[in-house]
């Protein structure tokens, strides 16, 4: 179905719609007005078209309350909107025209780079996965968060929170789209990935860090990966890993964790910097060097988390997402979708097929019994 576009929303020569990103206009804790805001936004800064996803008479009246001449911004209706709380599969089954997976059909059809939204977390997975549907050789897709490490560099933790239970196999697999990602979207020649363990030594950790070790050893070689073993939780934010490998469950406690501990420290800086008229001055001063902390260790510069793993580009990101973090959720979706990620995860999942079916085996095997 083609979709129902509102051509008044556009000022000016429209970009190649190929050049657009699909965004859920209604996702999130300050949709719609933050949202739309965002698009502006990237619309103005990055020259990006986007498709606004949601009920047109809403989405009208708030680009009317910005001047948007010369952007390209066009509205899909879509009236069906998810909410935060409810059950995800169920609500995508049962309203199969919501905002989340029109974004994706814009996606499968070639219409969109990529999709976007701030909403139900779980209902962009399985819209995600009900639409664009897995790369094949891919058991399960997987979250990324990129969080800030020692001198300006990025970590990308995987999972956070696609897949509670996970097995080995599931972590290989995590560890090579995540090289993947970094190398196409930060540019890091040949990251390190390590195993997030409660050790270093390789015998530390569950059963199932230890088998991923013995799967990862097996198998880094023929897949191009650069495995450096196991890593504690401090490395993280040291700088010594570009890749961190974890089940669901823990990674997503690691990226709720590093968003409270980031607001702590910032809110207390600030507040010391502030607390007398000698603070006061020195705050002045030290205000270049804070902004950029803040910068760095703001998650809204993130913008948001690849679903990788599905045939397309799908962007989750925080609830509480504002105009900047939208903007910057934009930002990479284009930037994953250029460089050609789907693809690039498809061929690498290849060359470590034989060995994973093979641990896939033994652990169902293991089941059985």
């Amino acid at each position: 179905m083609e979709p129902q576009t509102d051509d008044s929303a556009t000022a000016g020569a429209p970009a190649t719609p190929a050049r657009r990103v699909a965004l859920d206009a209604m996702g999130g804790d300050h949709a719609p007005g933050e949202i739309v805001l965002g698009a502006i936004q990237a619309a103005q800064e990055q020259g990006i078209g986007v498709w606004l996803v949601g009920p047109e008479e809403t989405l009208r009246a708030e680009l009317a309350r910005h001047d948007t001449t010369g952007l390209d911004l066009e509205i899909v209706h879509a009236d069906e909107v998810i909410g935060m709380d409810e059950h995800p599969a169920e609500a995508v089954r049962s309203r199969r025209r919501n905002t989340m997976t029109l974004c994706h059909e814009l996606v499968r059809d070639g219409k969109a780079l990529g999709a976007v939204s701030a909403g139900n977390s779980g209902a962009m997975m399985a819209s995600a996965l009900l639409t664009l549907r897995r790369i094949k050789g891919v058991d399960r897709p997987a979250l990324g968060a990129v969080l800030p490490a020692a001198d300006g560099a990025r970590t990308l933790v995987l999972d956070v929170g696609a897949n509670t239970d996970s097995k080995p196999a599931y972590l290989v697999q995590f560890a090579l789209m995540g090289s993947a990602y970094m190398r196409s979207a930060f540019g890091v020649a040949r990251p390190r990935i390590g195993l997030l363990a409660n050790g270093e030594e390789e015998g530390k950790g569950d059963q199932l860090v230890q088998e991923a070790h013995q799967l990862l050893k097996t198998t880094a070689g023929a897949a191009g990966l650069n495995f450096i073993g196991n890593v504690e939780g401090r490395d993280i934010n040291a700088g010594t890993v570009d890749v961190v490998v974890c089940d669901g469950f823990v990674g997503n406690v690691i990226l709720k964790l590093s968003e409270g501990l980031s607001k702590m420290l910032l809110g207390t800086i600030r507040k010391e910097l502030t607390a007398g008229p000698i603070s006061a001055v020195g705050a002045l001063l030290a205000k270049p060097a804070f902004d950029r902390v803040r910068k760095q260790m703001d998650y809204e510069e993130y913008g948001g988390a690849p679903l990788l793993g599905v045939n397309g580009v799908s962007i989750i990101s925080h609830g509480r997402s504002g105009a900047k973090a939208i903007k910057n959720a934009i930002r990479v979706a284009v930037q994953t979708a250029d460089a050609h990620m789907p693809e690039m995860i498809a061929q690498g999942v290849q060359s470590i097929a034989p060995a994973t079916e093979v641990a896939g085996a033994a652990d169902d095997s293991a089941s059985a019994s």
